[in-house]
């Protein structure tokens, strides 16, 4: 429904049709193109259940990632941000940092998450770093709008709302809508942080920053020698400001099988 722009009424009013035609499936209150619809009403309430275990799993590490210097504000993304969440998925957090200290900053999370954390992904998924000047996401797309739609701000509100005014292209994708999560603005708190921030705020900073961005790239170039430009800078994307790691090309999945979807529908 909240793809659409319209009311709930107004959706299944138009969904009425496909129903009588045997194109869409309905069961308590959930819809789909697939059949039995029952066994997906099944698993997606399951999905929800474990979406719960994870949000509140979530602050414990919220809670730390917020010391940590040059965060400027983190979102929730991926599956979480839909309330749903697959057996082997992980929380998958977007984070906002300060500008020329993006590779610094991420480079602490990483530590923390390989040492701290014994390099688990479950309740840490650092995948996807943008500085405070480069907030506009150049992949103008329905899987892209849709993540952006459904961000789930937990630190410095302000600063993703920023990032969702920069990037308002999304609406003709997915319309505004309310978010159906709601958490707490957690808000910075420094620790040691703010030691480091004043430590690195000269040109020993900007050339660590560099030279972290430029490790990680010949790294990742040598572990993904099958990418070709194109999906190097898609999945990989590496500059000061933008730091991506999705190597499984998720978008490219979910972009074909919806396309396959409506394709469906309409035959």
């Amino acid at each position: 429904m909240r793809y659409t722009g319209l009311k709930a009424d107004a959706v299944i009013s138009k969904i009425k049709p496909f129903i009588s035609h045997g194109k869409v499936f309905e069961e308590e209150g959930f819809y789909g193109i697939q059949y039995p619809i029952q066994e997906l009403v099944k698993e997606r309430r399951e999905k929800e259940e474990r979406a719960l275990s994870y949000l509140k799993k979530m602050p414990f590490y919220l809670k730390r990632m917020r010391n940590f210097p040059f965060v400027k504000a983190i979102g929730i993304s991926g599956s979480l941000s839909k309330n749903v969440m697959h057996k082997d998925g992980d929380i998958d957090y977007f984070v906002i940092t300060k500008k020329g200290r993006l590779w610094i900053c991420r480079s602490f999370l990483i530590v923390f998450k390989k040492i701290g954390l014994f390099n688990s992904r479950k309740y840490f998924c650092v995948n996807y770093f943008v500085d405070e000047e480069n907030l506009m996401i150049p992949d103008k797309n329905f899987f892209t709008a849709t993540e952006i739609a459904h961000l789930l701000p937990v630190l410095n509100f302000d600063q993703l709302t920023a990032f969702k005014e920069a990037n308002h292209w999304s609406t003709e994708h997915v319309h505004e809508f309310e978010h159906p999560l709601l958490t707490k603005d957690y808000k910075k708190h420094y620790r040691w942080g703010q030691f480091y921030e004043w430590l690195l705020k000269n040109k020993i900073g900007d050339r660590l920053d560099l030279f972290l961005m430029k490790l990680t790239y010949k790294r990742w170039q040598k572990k993904f020698p099958n990418f070709d430009a194109d999906k190097f800078e898609l999945t990989m994307r590496t500059n000061r400001g933008v730091s991506k790691h999705h190597p499984r090309n998720f978008q490219e999945k979910v972009l074909k099988g919806f396309e396959e979807r409506k394709a469906k529908i309409k035959t």
